[in-house]
């Protein structure tokens, strides 16, 4: 955290400049908060439409109010101070007006921007999410916590932005930290959602708010899986100590001289002896262009370039059915009818000469949901050891982990369209020393199953709102449990580009998939689960699968060769 007070002599020298009407201090000004402004108003308001215009209105009314500030020192806590104050009044619009909060169709939030421009992982990714599951009023001073604890303001600027005492600072900092910690294990627990928390959240439409977070902060309270966070949980302030500021988007443009708002600001800080300046300069041609950024004539500031930012996320609708005779649709043009039971050309038959290796998964038909599946073929088990331990949670692009021994191994999916909709690049197998067979397919459902009884557009993969998670073509369509048996070693890594998806690994047992499968219908499950092994090398091998170990394991060819 900060413990200084005051500005750097650089920025303290700018603002007495631009005080006295220096254009390119101003300039400067401008181009150098604008990114912590945008921060402050961005998480606390979540990315809503109304960032753009709180944004504006901030650095409007720090323009025309510039004379008024007699300490260049403070001019960091004044001008948060600014933003705060507009976002309240913008929360209090809100009342008055019922104010929609979505964020609007196609939009990302500021949690997932900051996941995506930041690149964050792990714990940081978890607490970035958490937030958007926080009232408006938590999200306010967490907008500030989170640049006091990442070393951009200090706890009396954070305070005095807020309008409280730093003693009564450091309480309500506490208990949204608390707060902060329980939406962390929601975002956890949704992560690798039990068999309860799936149907329970089977009627939510994804969208985070209060009513939601008590049911699901309640389920994990009482539930020992979910509640179980199995990994030691940093506090959110190590993980946030100096992480960087979300840039500023491309494309952003802050107008700071035109219109009727701008030149009433203007004209009512005329007794402060300066704005004349700062109106005449902001009226001429621009004559400063910084790196990514340029102010031109009547003041408009545009970023230009933010480097190293991802591409937006693309929502596509899911696959179509199609007919066994059929190929699957490319992912790239997917038709835009979603459907409980896409199918096509069914897993290759084993023949009684099959060797290993010679059955690969393909696309399959979806059983009829009340067929109650075969048995189980019980093949030797000594155990399976797991470099991710009991249960590895798997949600970012490399993480990886090595099962080694003889048994049966639970691979459980999360697919969240909502953060990322897309096409989806699958997990691989490499470095398979031994066997492996994909030997049954449970958890009830198959993820392309529908899963809300009011909008017939929901499946596991999406639904028509958030965009869909897309297979690529010839890809088999998982389950939401899907089970395997290996008999050597191998390494299972995510290769998330993509749709945004994660997947939990647990070393099992032939008892567990057993009961697995057979819960059905009648136990609340979409339907029942599929067997798939037939106790011979001729079961069918995983897509997606190879005994060598490439330096990208996304380049592995979904035509198993082992």
């Amino acid at each position: 955290m900060r413990t200084d007070v005051h500005l750097p002599r650089q920025w303290r020298s700018t603002v007495t400049a631009a005080q006295a009407g220096d254009r390119r201090a101003l300039d400067e000004l401008v181009e150098g908060w604008l990114p912590l402004v945008y921060n402050v108003v961005g998480r606390a308001l979540n990315g809503h439409a109304d960032v753009d215009d709180v944004v504006q209105e901030t650095m409007l009314r720090a323009v025309g109010n510039l004379g008024t500030l007699r300490d260049p020192d403070s001019f960091r806590s004044w001008l948060v101070a600014i933003a705060m104050r507009q976002i309240r009044d913008r929360a209090r619009r809100r009342q008055d007006r019922k104010l929609d909060e979505r964020v609007p169709d196609g939009g990302a939030d500021f949690a997932e921007l900051t996941v995506l421009r930041l690149q964050l992982e792990g714990q940081r990714r978890e607490v970035a999410e958490a937030v958007r599951w926080l009232d408006p009023e938590d999200r306010q001073l967490v907008s500030l916590w989170w640049l006091e604890v990442s070393g951009e303001l200090t706890r009396r600027e954070l305070a005095s932005a807020v309008g409280i005492s730093r003693q009564h600072a450091a309480v309500r900092v506490q208990r949204m930290k608390e707060r902060l910690e329980v939406s962390r294990g929601i975002v956890r627990a949704l992560a690798g959602a039990c068999p309860e928390l799936r149907e329970l959240t089977a009627r939510w439409e994804g969208r985070p708010d209060s009513v939601w977070r008590k049911r699901l902060a309640r389920h994990v309270r009482g539930c020992g899986y979910c509640g179980d966070p199995r990994d030691s949980v940093v506090p959110a302030e190590r993980l946030l100590v100096g992480i960087a500021l979300v840039p500023v988007p491309v494309g952003f443009t802050l107008s700071l001289a035109l219109g009727g708002k701008t030149a009433v600001a203007a004209t009512s800080a005329t007794s402060a002896g300066w704005s004349a300046k700062v109106l005449g300069a902001l009226t001429k041609p621009a004559v400063a262009v910084t790196a990514g950024a340029t102010i031109v004539a009547g003041g408009a500031y545009v970023v230009v370039q933010t480097p190293n930012r991802p591409a937006p996320r693309t929502a596509v609708s899911p696959t179509a059915v199609v007919s066994s005779a059929v190929p699957q649709a490319p992912a790239a043009t997917p038709t835009p009818s979603p459907t409980a039971s896409p199918s096509a050309s069914p897993t290759p038959s084993p023949s009684a000469s099959a060797v290993y290796g010679s059955v690969v998964d393909a696309v399959d038909r979806a059983p009829d949901p009340d067929t109650r599946p075969g048995a189980l073929p019980h093949r030797p088990e000594a155990g399976i050891t797991s470099t991710g331990g009991a249960h590895a949670v798997m949600n970012h692009r490399g993480d990886s982990v090595t099962l080694s021994g003889q048994g049966y191994v639970l691979v459980r999916w999360q697919i969240s369209p909502q953060y990322r909709a897309g096409n989806l690049v699958m997990p691989s197998w490499t470095g398979l020393k031994g066997k492996i067979f994909h030997v049954a397919s449970g958890g009830g459902r198959r993820m392309d199953d529908r899963v809300s009884t009011t909008d017939s557009s929901a499946t596991g993969m999406g639904n028509s709102a958030v965009g869909y998670a897309v297979l690529p073509s010839g890809t088999q369509q998982m389950w939401q449990n899907e089970y395997f048996y290996v008999d050597g070693s191998v390494t299972l890594t995510v290769n998330e580009r993509g749709a945004d998806y994660g997947l939990s690994v647990f070393p099992s047992t032939w008892d567990a998939a057993e009961k697995d499968v057979l819960y059905g219908p009648p136990d609340g499950a979409i339907r029942y689960g599929l067997v798939r092994d037939d106790g011979t090398d001729s079961a069918p091998v995983p897509q997606y699968v190879t005994r060598k170990t490439p330096s990208d394991p996304a380049t592995v060819a979904q035509r198993s060769v082992v």
